[in-house]
């Protein structure tokens, strides 16, 4: 790894991102002895600017950062390093020093879901074609997915990418009103999925 970290008047910053929800998680500073001795313990360790001293996260809380990866930046003066963080990163107690929830996200589909489901709490089946599903029950809702999955099949045998590419929409957004009909969300599943990986 080529950094120079003399050039960087002894410290570089250490940007710390999950490795599995790839959420950042705190920014810290590295010497080339806290830099040593993160690759030695595998355990992410700093320079503390306020204690003067090597500072291995979790020395005291037990809250450590198990090193997964370490990247530099194009220009060699910063650090990306992956870990997976053992409890809440912030001394705060929260997940992030940012206050956030450390869980995965899955861009869009994240607000899909977040939408479902403040559809489904204003429950105004007038105007939400999500709310009038739900307050049909899980049978209408399982129904549809069912209805979707044999569309998407058709699709699939024809030479229509357009139409096969809309019934899949159709397929997923049905699928995640279904998760939540009975109390669960992609998370869940994916959790399900990483347990099968081998």
């Amino acid at each position: 790894m080529d950094i120079d970290i003399k050039s960087a008047h002894g410290l570089i910053p250490a940007i710390i991102q999950d490795s599995e929800t790839k959420n950042v998680l705190m920014l810290g500073y590295m010497n080339e002895e806290s830099l040593q001795k993160t690759i030695e313990t595998q355990k992410v360790t700093f320079f503390s600017r306020s204690k003067q001293r090597l500072w291995t996260k979790g020395e005291e809380s037990g809250n450590f950062l198990n090193l997964v990866s370490i990247k530099n930046d194009c220009d060699g003066d910063t650090l990306l390093i992956q870990a997976k963080p053992v409890g809440p990163t912030c001394h705060t107690g929260a997940d992030t020093c940012w206050q956030e929830e450390n869980k995965e996200n899955y861009g869009f589909i994240s607000s899909l879901e977040n939408t479902i489901k403040t559809r489904r709490e204003n429950a105004d089946s007038e105007k939400s074609y999500v709310a009038s599903l739900f307050e049909k029950g899980i049978n209408k809702i399982a129904q549809k997915v069912g209805e979707e999955a044999v569309e998407v099949v058709i699709e699939a045998k024809d030479d229509n990418d357009d139409l096969f590419l809309s019934e899949s929409a159709d397929l997923l957004f049905h699928y995640l009103i279904l998760l939540q009909a009975k109390g669960f969300q992609l998370n869940d599943v994916v959790d399900v999925l990483k347990k099968r990986q081998k």
